[in-house]
């Protein structure tokens, strides 16, 4: 889903892409290099004002709020060094996802694995567990080989599954509560193609073949579409080509059009008249025919999303994904709810990341969305009881109510994390409500 990049305005306020997360920061900056950065931490820490790094805004909770020190990313970007024997890209914290990609593509190269958009920050995504969908390749977190890491005295820490190998496996996903990340190095691999075969199905056969659809698929992910039993697939798999993209005319139907266009519309259609919803959405579930196309990675994996909403996603174990996609749907056709956002589902492979919500189990991505704007909690709420009842664990930068004592419970490395976040940061120099609510004092 998409995003624009957020700024401080003239007052020094700042807000996130959906403009539900405000702060007020005593200062800003835009450092251009770890030295600069390392100073400004240390001058902060110096003066008593808590630090948060922002990246594009986009996420849903106040993760990066801050009343101390805004660092903002627009400077800290760029590509450092491309290794090709060692397969390995490095850049710097700040630079946005859609930069990396294409000059990894101008080099031949790509990542494996991605989320659907790439307006985010390689910091900001990596941070709060962004992902695609994959039966085998993981989140762009898992993808980090090396980072870099200035922590509350100001001091750089180099980490690696060598070098401070403790802080290295916590801070792929840190929350920016272990310090602020100054540069990533991310495995890379050759460019290859994909094929994309995106297709409309119904709802009991997705539930009936989800298991055949996830195994017999390197990435497969749907949208079901509330008030309706219609669902859209997306099957990507690799392919030895040739490539065959979207046509100009033919994609700005579908993916600008129809997907950011006419439902932008169909959105503030719906919001002023809720009673219009269900009968949108059957017309919108409709609306997209099958297509098959072949692109490089990043063509693939990501599309251009413009209408603004607000999020809650939850990890269950893969196994309970069908149980609870049958009971979030028999919940929206019972409750009188009005919901105008597909519910979007994918899958990752476990891992070994202490925050990551695929950490140690297989993994199904359940997304509930609503348009900016239009009331959510009651629907937000339904949803999550649903989610948490599975050992559901809500993604990091997505609207939830959880709080320590549940966190604790459904991520068995959860301590693992937290003892080391009070060795790098005793004072909780990189704290805010956010994080003193999720990780606790």
């Amino acid at each position: 889903m998409a995003v624009g990049t957020m700024r401080t305005n003239r007052n020094g306020v700042w807000r996130n892409w959906a403009g539900n997360v405000v702060a007020r920061p005593a200062r800003s900056i835009a450092p251009s290099s770890t030295a600069e950065l390392a100073e400004a931490v240390r001058r902060a820490a110096e003066e008593g004002l808590r630090v948060k790094a922002v990246g594009t805004g986009h996420s849903f909770t106040a993760a990066a709020a801050t009343d101390g020190l805004l660092i903002r990313p627009e400077r800290l970007a760029g590509v450092r060094e491309i290794d090709r024997e060692a397969g390995t890209v490095t850049v710097a914290a700040g630079t946005p996802l859609w930069q990396l990609n294409q000059t990894l593509a101008a080099h031949g190269l790509s990542l494996t694995n991605m989320g659907d958009i790439m307006e985010q920050t390689v910091a900001g995504a990596t941070a709060t567990g962004t992902h695609g969908t994959g039966r085998a390749s993981a989140s762009i977190a898992a993808q980090i080989r090396r980072l870099e890491l200035v922590t509350a005295d100001g001091s750089v820490l180099r980490c690696s599954d060598r070098e401070n190998p403790e802080v290295f496996s916590a801070a792929r996903i840190g929350l920016g509560a272990l310090g602020v990340v100054s540069a990533i190095t991310f495995a890379v691999e050759p460019e290859f193609l994909l094929t994309a075969r995106e297709e409309p199905m119904p709802f009991d056969r997705v539930m009936a073949e989800f298991d055949q659809l996830v195994a017999e698929n390197e990435h497969f992910e749907f949208y079901w579409f509330p008030h309706t039993s219609n669902c859209n697939t997306k099957r990507n798999n690799r392919t030895s080509g040739p490539a065959a993209p979207l046509g100009r005319v033919s994609g700005w139907v579908d993916d600008e059009l129809l997907s950011n266009g006419v439902f932008q519309l169909a959105c503030t259609v719906g919001r002023a008249v809720p009673a219009a919803i269900p009968g949108i959405a059957k017309i919108s579930s409709r609306a997209l025919s099958a297509r098959t196309y072949t692109d490089i990675p990043y063509k693939v994996f990501t599309s251009p999303r413009r209408v603004r909403f607000v999020e809650m996603e939850y990890a269950v174990p893969r196994e309970a994904a069908v149980a609870a996609l049958r009971e979030l749907k028999a919940t929206v056709e019972r409750s009188g709810l009005k919901v105008s956002f597909p519910v979007e589902v994918r899958t990752a492979p476990a891992d070994d990341i202490p925050l990551s919500t695929a950490s140690g189990r297989d993994t199904a991505y359940i997304a509930v969305h609503l348009y900016r704007g239009t009331p959510h909690r009651a629907y937000f709420t339904a949803a999550e009881q649903i989610m948490t009842a599975h050992g559901g664990r809500p993604h990091w930068g997505k609207l939830h109510s959880r709080d320590a004592a549940y966190l604790a419970d459904v991520y068995p490395r959860f301590g693992e994390f937290t003892a080391i976040r009070d060795r790098l940061d005793p004072d909780r120099l990189f704290g805010n409500d956010y994080l003193r609510r999720v990780l606790g004092g």
